[in-house]
């Protein structure tokens, strides 16, 4: 074996986000796209020095180009000189259970192969991210120097040792670096078995209880099986759409009514079964149903929130409470009443990251289908679904009478997310830039029978380190305390998305069983006003509304 020393050219790509760097698969495919990135990744965590002493976790979700991309990067932490590299058996480690792997086993960091919700395939979507030795996504002050370092970069380092066998667990040697191919869900169960009472869940199988988890062809899947039907004893067959796919089965693996249309229409039909569950691509995400009922993520971290203490994990209380500035406030109304801290952050789990890091929050959770407490710092799709398993079982309420039950005492938080997907850059910028610019004017006007109390462009000041963060979205609020926020979405390959979000607090139980979409039409109409939608971007109406 021998380590090589090849040239490349500058990084011309896309900053990365908070998510890391997600292009087609095709961009990933040039020769030494993704050996740019990696060797500047390295040089940025190292320096000139080899990274002896320290272990790299990796793994992905097993979409198109995973595998392939999994044998590059060891041989560069091999050519690096890393110590150890822990490998997901196929190449396979969803995120939640990297940032696991990384807390239990004392890591310095691993690489997640991930689009996370995006589509897979040939012509699909692909990515890479760093997380940190916390387990969580790498600081912004890390991906920045990493792309600046990606744009002057003439040369990688890599082995030309043989590929390492991923299929089966074991040991194996490359360039005196230690690799071990791991059990892909053994950490991350142990995890899970500490804060959950499987028993009571095992009890709740036993009793007839009909659960069904969507794994959307994904990540998911193995890790579902293994814990939901291999530990806890719900019948085979409970896990559909289990195996991972390069391509997710031609689907898109996104954990909301629209992409899981199927397990929507098996909930909302006859005979169906007691609860409803998915998650995406990576297996971060997840959507929860009762039988004939849609929770929102929203709705979700609010009841959590409200019986977080009926679980054992989290019995001695919260510490506090986070959701992103998008989110609805139905989780700020619980906390409140349980004298309970609640922070707003701008989108991005890093953000909660620092609150977990220091103790300042216990449960957090975002609009896109994206839950987490301090066990990982990733959000986590099944730890969600077994939160609820464990709620459902102790409770002896249904999903649907658990979500009601916080409605009566807080009132329903009316809520509902417009994207506008595949805009050109170009026309997105201006929309943002043209409502920015009358923000200063709104505070007092009518805007399509709406009187707005104030608008700005939301700001978040860390708590914990003191980061300034501007520019996350612009929130314009009405004096009933309804919300338009809007904002440009960066998780997308193509053009620009743009999110809107809309929210109505119903405090009158009568009527909580209104259609959310009719609810909100006055909302509707004010946010196609002020900034022009369709006028900007062509669209008369949303590409998905959720």
């Amino acid at each position: 074996m021998s380590i090589q020393t090849l040239t490349t050219t500058p990084f011309d790509g896309q900053k990365p986000g908070t998510s890391g760097l997600r292009k087609k698969v095709t961009v990933f495919q040039q020769p030494h796209y993704l050996e740019n990135f990696v060797q500047a990744l390295f040089d940025e965590l190292h320096g000139d020095a080899p990274a002896s002493g320290h272990t790299l976790v990796l793994g992905g979700d097993g979409r198109f180009h995973n595998r392939s991309a999994v044998q590059t990067i060891l041989k560069m932490a091999a050519a690096r000189g890393y110590s150890q590299v822990l490998v997901g058996q196929g190449g396979i480690l969803s995120t939640p259970a990297t940032s696991a792997v990384i807390r239990r086993r004392g890591a310095s960091g691993g690489i997640i192969l991930s689009a996370s919700h995006n589509p897979g395939g040939p012509d699909g979507d692909f990515g890479i991210k760093y997380n940190a030795t916390n387990g969580g996504p790498a600081p912004e002050k890390l991906t920045e120097a990493v792309f600046e370092r990606t744009r002057s970069l003439s040369s990688y380092r890599i082995s030309d040792a043989a590929d390492i066998p991923l299929d089966t667990q074991g040991a194996h040697q490359m360039e005196g670096m230690g690799i071990e191919v791991i059990d892909p869900v053994a950490d991350y169960a142990a995890v899970q078995r500490e804060l959950f009472d499987f028993d009571a869940i095992r009890r709740l199988f036993a009793s007839g209880f009909r659960l069904r988890y969507d794994a959307m062809w994904a990540v998911g899947g193995p890790y579902a099986k293994a814990i939901i039907e291999g530990e806890l004893g719900a019948p085979a067959g409970t896990v559909v759409n289990a195996e991972p796919k390069e391509d997710f089965g031609g689907l898109h693996p996104d954990p909301n009514p629209v992409y899981a249309d199927d397990l929507v229409a098996q909930l909302m039909g006859a005979g169906a079964p007691d609860m409803g569950a998915a998650s995406d691509g990576d297996a971060d995400r997840n959507m929860i149903l009762g039988r004939g009922f849609i929770v929102s993520p929203s709705d979700s971290l609010a009841v959590l929130t409200a019986h977080a203490q009926r679980v054992p994990g989290y019995r001695r209380g919260l510490a506090g409470v986070a959701r992103s500035m998008p989110t609805s406030t139905a989780v700020d109304r619980v906390a409140r009443a349980m004298g309970v801290a609640c922070f707003e952050t701008p989108t991005g789990w890093k953000f909660f990251g620092n609150l977990l890091d220091a103790g300042q929050v216990t449960l957090c959770g975002e609009e896109s289908y994206g839950t987490g407490s301090d066990h990982v710092r990733e959000k986590d799709g099944l730890w969600a679904v077994l939160f609820w398993l464990n709620l459902v079982a102790v409770t002896g309420q249904s999903v649907e009478e658990l979500v009601r039950g916080v409605w009566r005492e807080h009132g329903r938080c009316m809520y509902s997310r417009h994207d506008y997907e595949g805009i050109p850059t170009e026309r997105a910028d201006a929309l943002m830039a043209e409502l920015r610019n009358r923000l200063s004017s709104l505070a007092g006007q009518t805007v399509a029978g709406q009187h707005i109390a104030w608008a700005d462009d939301f700001s978040y000041t860390d708590p914990v380190d003191g980061s300034v963060s501007q520019r996350q979205g612009v929130r314009v609020v009405l004096e009933d305390s309804s919300r338009v926020v809007f904002r440009l979405s960066g998780t997308g390959t193509e053009g620009a998305t743009l999110r809107v979000y809309l929210e109505r607090h119903e405090p009158d139980a009568t009527r909580h069983d209104l259609p959310v979409q009719q609810a909100l039409a006055p909302l509707v109409q004010l946010a196609g006003e002020l900034a022009g939608i369709e006028r900007h971007t062509g669209m008369g109406s949303p590409s998905v509304m959720t």
